[in-house]
């Protein structure tokens, strides 16, 4: 049995892309993997997933294990995936995806060879990887290589990190990336468990998505070998590693904080209410499933602001402010656990599922430790992003302003925008509102429980919140107005701005300094990141070269160690073409490679013509090769 050719990017033949079927739900939570058990009914389809060549309909992976050497001198991986298989009776083959992956060979449990080919490759979905199925094999072992420039990898020399001792890796799978490192069926709705043997030059350590089985490794030849095991099901963009110096604190007796030696005891000052965030968020939804909650505090090319790899999160250093002022990004990939993790979209164009859902859980977190008005501010700094990404988008009629977003012939990451996170987290703030807090609580913390391990679309989101909460309540129906927000571009009428009392404060101040008041004699006293975020993003884009300099002379903006503070103070200093501030922009955009800072100042450099085009060309001919693929393939389109 062979797979379609690609016909281009993203495409394939019509009578394949009828067969690309998810499975309805993973193995469930704890169970053993399985290994050549016999052949069993496929499970029902629920959705098509256009970025995966997986035929699950046929065959589906149900665990995989993981046999792996990383070689820092050549930049690869190479190692062994053993895969389990749920199949049908009639099941001649299994379909997974590949993308850059040498095939060194494919075999049975036995060792015996199994036939295999790789299909037509495409520049984004990669190759699907065919093995032929003899009658009661469920189980295939596939020995294979990664390319050194495997999307989901970073390599880091020792110069690139925080103790310029040692070298670093690290992965980062979402959104189709797993299948640059891992050959699985590379598809969120195919959750799977799996296990880990990972064997690292001496010194180093390796830590992954998983229980740590063996946390100070076992002796090996030139070496430590490190063991894991995810027994519950997840998608497999949720399978991470990282290898390099990294040391561990604990913080409570289920979280603790890993990172670089150097980093360790401001990382885990930061990080010191881990615990409390977890019974909050365990107050509000239910029981938290995955054992431990550690994070994981990378090197500065991290491209997100945090990764919500399960049981150990994945976050970029420069939410260590020293004030805990930025800590709503680990809220939000807490929440993760329950809302993408637990319960997780079954296809790229359901990414609102995850994120919508996550961001509005992340801001109760922030509300029950920290207060009404900090997660107000929080809500209002949201909401000015989604009108940003509206507009950038096209405006209110733009198609990428619904939730369910069309990704046809499309990179799965052209939906990761502001939409998904803030559009979708104010729908469910509506939800709440028209039904009452302690209502649309309670359906939510049910939603988990019956949903859990599962793939989640938004045809059963809206059969689900219509059948436990709204329950025939046609007056609720129609203010809820579901449809509009999901199906339709820009905002319903009945979305509400959120207000916070603290920013009309911030909002007095901002008029005084317009009015002529010298920064100095502003009232910025215990001001909050939040506070100068809004004052800033508030400023008019043209101000005079003697407002900048006032305002940079007195609150010292250019050289702030806030990553939040800085990026919206280069934003107002760029549009108004402040040369003191380039060298600053210079050393932020060498210093870290987080997308959402690098990416929109680039294009903001780039929109200022021939002041910022030179400037973000020279700047980005040093730091591209820093960058995290993912970085670096969103600015090479704008920086050209």
């Amino acid at each position: 049995m062979s797979i379609a050719p690609v016909r281009g990017p993203f495409g394939r033949l019509a009578a394949a892309a009828a067969l690309l079927l998810l499975a309805a739900c993973g193995q469930p939570a704890g169970k053993s993997a399985p290994s050549d058990a016999a052949p069993a009914a496929a499970p029902a389809p629920v959705a098509q997933d256009i970025h995966s060549y997986a035929r699950p309909e046929l065959a589906r992976v149900t665990h995989v294990g993981l046999d792996l050497k990383p070689d820092f001198a050549a930049r690869k991986i190479a190692g062994v995936a053993t895969l389990d298989l749920q199949a049908g009776r009639d099941a001649k083959a299994v379909v997974l995806d590949t993308k850059d992956l040498t095939i060194r060979s494919v075999t049975r449990p036995d060792g015996k060879p199994l036939k295999w080919s790789l299909g037509q490759a495409d520049a984004a979905l990669g190759a699907p990887l065919t093995v032929e199925l003899p009658a009661g094999v469920r189980r295939i072992a596939i020995a294979y290589e990664t390319s050194p420039a495997a999307g989901a990898l970073q390599w880091l020399a020792p110069e690139q990190t925080a103790g310029k001792k040692a070298p670093y890796l690290f992965t980062q799978g979402q959104s189709i990336l797993t299948r640059t490192w891992i050959p699985t069926q590379d598809s969120p709705g195919i959750r799977q468990t799996y296990s880990a043997r990972v064997t690292v030059p001496e010194g180093l350590r390796a830590v992954m998505s998983a229980e740590m089985k063996t946390p100070d490794g076992e002796p090996a030849q030139n070496g430590r070998t490190f063991r894991f095991e995810m027994k519950n099901p997840i998608p497999p963009y949720l399978i991470a590693l990282a290898v390099g110096d990294i040391g561990f604190k604990a913080i409570g007796p289920r979280t603790g904080v890993y990172t670089e030696p150097a980093m360790l005891e401001a990382a885990a000052s930061e990080f010191r209410d881990l615990e409390k965030m977890m019974a909050a968020a365990e107050k509000l939804y239910g029981p938290y499933r995955w054992g431990r909650y550690d994070l994981l505090i990378l090197p500065p090319s991290f491209p997100f602001g945090g990764m919500e790899n399960p049981r150990l999160t994945f976050a970029t250093p420069t939410i260590v402010a020293g004030d805990r002022s930025l800590v709503s990004t680990v809220a939000h990939e807490l929440a993760h656990s329950w809302s993408g993790n637990l319960v997780t979209n079954a296809t790229w164009a359901d990414f609102w599922l995850n994120e919508g859902f996550t961001t509005y859980f992340e801001n109760r977190i922030m509300e029950a430790l920290y207060g009404p008005e900090r997660a107000a501010m929080l809500r209002t700094l949201g909401w000015q992003d989604l009108q940003r990404t509206i507009a950038e988008l096209g405006g209110p009629g733009a198609p990428d302003t619904r939730l369910h977003v069309d990704l046809k012939g499309r990179d799965p990451d052209d939906g990761s925008t502001d939409i998904a996170y803030e559009k979708g987290a104010n729908l469910l703030r509506t939800i709440e509102r028209e039904a009452g807090r302690d209502r649309f609580d309670a359906w939510l913390r049910s939603y988990f429980e019956r949903n859990a391990f599962k793939p989640m679309t938004t045809e059963l989101f809206l059969a689900d919140i219509r059948a436990n909460l709204i329950k025939g309540d046609q007056g609720l129906e129609r203010r809820l107005q579901l449809e509009d927000w999901i199906y339709k571009p820009g905002l319903p009428s009945n979305a509400v701005p959120p207000k916070s009392e603290a920013f009309a404060k911030v909002d007095a101040q901002a008029k005084a300094f317009l009015a002529g008041t010298p920064a100095a004699k502003l009232t910025t006293a215990g001001w909050s990141t939040q506070e100068w975020q809004h004052f800033l993003r508030g400023l008019p884009r043209k101000l005079s070269h003697a407002q900048l300099a006032d305002l940079d002379r007195t609150f010292g903006l250019t050289g702030s160690g806030n990553g939040e503070i800085r990026f919206d103070w280069f934003e107002l200093a760029i549009a108004n073409r402040y040369d003191p501030a380039v060298p600053g922009i210079d050393r932020f955009l060498s210093g870290m490679g987080r997308r959402k800072f690098v990416e929109p100042l680039f294009k903001d450099l780039m929109a200022q013509g021939d002041w910022g085009r030179p400037i973000a060309t020279r700047i980005y001919a040093k730091t591209r090769a820093g960058y995290h693929p993912v970085t670096a393939s969103s600015v090479d389109k704008v920086v050209r």
